[in-house]
C-alpha cells in the first residue's frame, strides 16, 4: 500500500480522538481555558450526558473578534509563544488543541466579548468549519456551545458508557476544579438542575462542604507544609482525621492548581495514614503541591492530566511529611456521642474533641518516621470492662482504652526504639521450633533474611523448605514468634520501605495483652503510663483507636443534669 499524507479531515479526527476521549475531556478542556481566561463565575450546563449540549459560560477575559477564529487553528494558542516557555508553563491550556479538537467531532457555537470591545462576535462552526459569523450584543466573557458530540465519529458513540456515567464523570470533573480554585464560583447543572453550586469565597473548606458535604468538610484538618531547604515547595490542602475514612481513594491532587493523576502522590498520603487507619481504609483528601514550573513536566500527554517531576522522591517525601504532620498534630481522640435508638446502637463515634496534653507525660527523643503527638491526659484507672477495656477517669471525662491495641502501640514503638539505640533484644531456643513454608514464604524468608536477622529471627535451613527457628526478639514467645514470621513472610506484594514497618506490627501484635485477660490494677496502671509515654499513643499500629472518650459534658446531658 502507498504512502499518502492524511487529509486534513481525517488527521483532525484522529488529533480529537488523542484530546477528547469522552464529554468530560470536552468540560476539562473549556473550563481550563475559561480559568486561563481570569474568569471569577464559570457556569457549566450539560444535557443528553454530554453528547446531546455542553455549554460553559464564563466572566473572562473574552476572545478578541479578530482572534474569534484563529482559535479554532491546529496550535493556535495565546499562552506560550517560544521553545524557551514549555519550560515554566504556568497556564492549564498551552498546546492549541483544544477548541480545534472540539470543533472536529462536534457543532460548536461561540459567542464572546472581550472587556475593552464595544460589541461581541458570534461564531457557529460545523465539523471544524466556519459556518456563521456575525458581530452581536453580549456580555464580556465567552459562551461556548458544543452539541451532538461524536455525531461524525459513530465509532466513538458506541464506546461511550451510560448517560448516568458520562454525567458522573463531568461532575467529578467540574468539582476538581471547583477544589482547585475556591475564589472562583462554579455552578454544574445536569439537565436543568443544579449539580454543584461552589460559593467562590477562596474559602476551600466551603467548596469542600458543596462537593463533599458540610459535616465532613468540618471535619477535615487543615494541611500546610513548606520547605526550608530553598526549594519552595509548599503542600497546602484538607485531609480527614482517621476516624473519616472511606473504603475507597478520595483523593483530589493538584500540582501549581493543575488536577492531576500521579500514583505517587496516592501512595504517599497512605503512607501518611500508617498506623493511623485499618488496612481497606483510605482518606479524604485534598492537595495542591505548589513548586517551581522547571520542576514538573505536564506535557507528556495530550490531556496535561499527567504529570512528571524531576525530583520524585522531594516530592513524595514532602507530601508525605506534610499529611503525617497534620495528623499527628490534629487528629483528635474519637470521643463517643449517643443518639436516640435502639440500646444496641446507642453509642457512635462522632467527630472527636481535641484532648490538651497533661503534666507528667515524658515523652523520649522522636523515633524516626514518627512524629510526636500531643501527650495524653494524666488517666487515673477506674476498672476493666469484660476482661478486655481499661476504664479510666481524665481531666475531661472519661476514657474506655483498648487494652490490646494499647499494648500494641506500646510494644510497637519499644522495637522500634531498640532498633534505634542498640538492637532488638534477643533470646535463644533450648528446643529449636521446626517451621515448614511454602515455596512462596521460602521466596520471601531469602529476599529478607539479613532484616529479619537485625529483627532477632534466627533461622537455619534444615531441609527441604524447613528452618529451625534458633532464636527470636525477646517480646515473643515460642509460638507467637512462629506465628508472627509466618505471618510476615506472607506479605510478598508489599514495598521495600514498608517492610520494617510490617515486622514490627506483627510481632507487636503476636506479643501483645489479649483480649479477654483479667490485669491487675498495677498492670493496668503500668500499660497506661507507657502509653502516655509513645509518640502515637491515640492508635495502635493497624490504625485502630487506642481508647475513645465520653467527655464530662456528654455525661451531664445523658444524666440530665443540663
Amino acid at each position: 500500500m502507498p504512502i499518502r499524507v492524511l487529509s486534513d479531515d481525517v488527521a483532525s479526527k484522529i488529533a480529537a480522538g488523542e484530546v477528547i476521549e469522552r464529554p468530560g475531556s470536552v468540560v476539562k478542556e473549556l473550563v481550563e481555558n475559561s480559568l486561563d481566561a481570569g474568569a471569577s463565575q464559570i457556569t457549566v450546563e450539560v444535557r443528553g450526558g454530554g453528547t446531546g449540549l455542553i455549554k460553559v459560560i464564563d466572566n473572562g477575559c473574552g476572545i478578541p473578534e479578530e482572534d474569534i477564529e484563529t482559535a479554532f487553528a491546529r496550535h493556535a494558542t495565546s499562552k506560550l509563544s517560544s521553545e524557551e516557555d514549555l519550560e515554566r508553563i504556568a497556564t492549564l491550556g498551552f498546546r492549541g488543541e483544544a477548541l480545534p479538537s472540539i470543533a472536529a467531532v462536534s457543532q460548536v457555537e461561540v459567542t464572546s466579548r472581550a472587556g475593552e470591545s464595544a460589541a461581541g462576535i458570534f461564531l457557529s462552526l460545523r465539523d471544524g468549519k466556519v459556518f456563521q459569523k456575525k458581530k452581536l450584543g453580549c456580555p464580556a466573557g465567552t459562551v461556548i456551545s458544543v452539541s451532538r458530540l461524536f455525531h461524525n465519529v459513530p465509532a466513538r458513540l458506541k464506546f461511550l458508557r451510560s448517560a448516568s456515567s458520562e454525567v458522573e464523570n463531568i461532575s467529578n470533573m467540574v468539582n476538581q476544579y471547583a477544589l482547585a480554585f475556591p475564589e472562583v464560583r462554579f455552578l454544574l447543572l445536569v439537565e436543568g438542575r443544579t449539580a454543584l453550586r461552589s460559593p467562590g469565597s477562596g474559602d476551600l473548606r466551603e467548596v469542600a462542604g458543596s462537593v463533599y458535604s458540610k459535616a465532613i468538610a468540618e471535619s477535615l484538618l487543615e494541611v500546610s507544609w513548606e520547605s526550608q531547604d530553598g526549594q519552595n515547595l509548599r503542600v497546602k490542602g484538607l485531609t480527614s482525621p482517621p476516624e473519616v475514612s472511606r473504603a475507597g481513594r478520595m483523593y483530589s491532587f493538584f500540582v501549581n492548581r493543575r488536577w492531576v493523576k500521579n500514583p505517587m502522590l496516592g501512595k504517599a498520603v497512605e503512607e501518611s495514614y500508617s498506623g493511623f487507619l485499618m488496612p481497606g481504609r483510605y482518606s479524604i483528601t485534598i492537595l495542591n503541591i505548589s513548586l517551581d514550573p522547571t520542576q514538573v513536566d505536564i506535557n507528556i500527554h495530550p490531556t496535561k492530566r499527567e504529570v512528571r517531576f524531576r525530583q520524585d522522591r522531594l516530592v513524595f517525601e514532602a507530601t508525605q511529611k506534610a499529611v503525617r504532620h497534620c495528623l499527628t498534630e490534629k487528629a483528635p481522640l474519637p470521643e463517643v456521642r449517643r443518639f436516640s435508638g435502639p440500646p444496641a446502637a446507642a453509642f457512635t463515634i462522632e467527630r472527636p474533641l481535641t484532648l490538651e496534653g497533661g503534666e507528667g507525660s515524658t515523652k523520649s527523643p522522636a523515633l524516626p518516621g514518627f512524629t510526636a503527638q500531643a501527650a495524653l491526659p494524666v488517666l487515673r484507672v477506674m476498672g476493666q470492662i469484660s476482661n478486655s477495656y481499661i476504664i479510666a477517669e481524665g481531666p475531661e471525662g472519661l476514657y474506655l482504652i483498648d487494652q490490646h491495641a494499647a499494648h500494641e502501640r506500646v510494644v510497637y514503638e519499644k522495637i522500634f526504639r531498640q532498633r534505634q539505640e542498640k538492637g532488638v533484644e534477643v533470646q535463644g531456643l533450648l528446643d529449636p521450633l521446626t517451621l515448614e513454608i511454602t515455596p512462596r514464604q521460602e521466596i520471601g524468608l531469602k529476599k529478607r533474611w539479613s532484616l529479619l536477622e537485625s529483627f532477632g529471627f534466627s533461622l537455619e535451613s534444615f531441609g527441604d523448605r524447613t528452618y529451625l527457628l534458633r532464636a527470636l526478639p525477646a517480646v515473643l514467645n515460642g509460638e507467637e514468634g512462629k506465628q508472627a514470621l509466618l505471618e510476615i513472610l506472607e506479605a510478598q506484594e508489599m514495598p521495600g520501605e514498608q517492610w520494617e514497618r510490617k515486622i514490627a506490627i506483627s510481632m507487636a501484635c503476636h506479643s501483645a495483652v489479649r483480649a479477654g485477660l483479667k490485669m491487675s490494677q498495677d498492670e493496668m496502671k503500668e500499660l497506661i503510663a507507657q502509653l502516655e509515654k509513645t509518640e502515637q499513643p491515640r492508635t495502635c499500629p493497624h490504625g485502630r483507636p487506642t481508647m475513645i472518650h465520653v467527655s464530662s459534658g456528654q455525661l451531664e446531658r445523658e444524666f440530665g443534669r443540663h
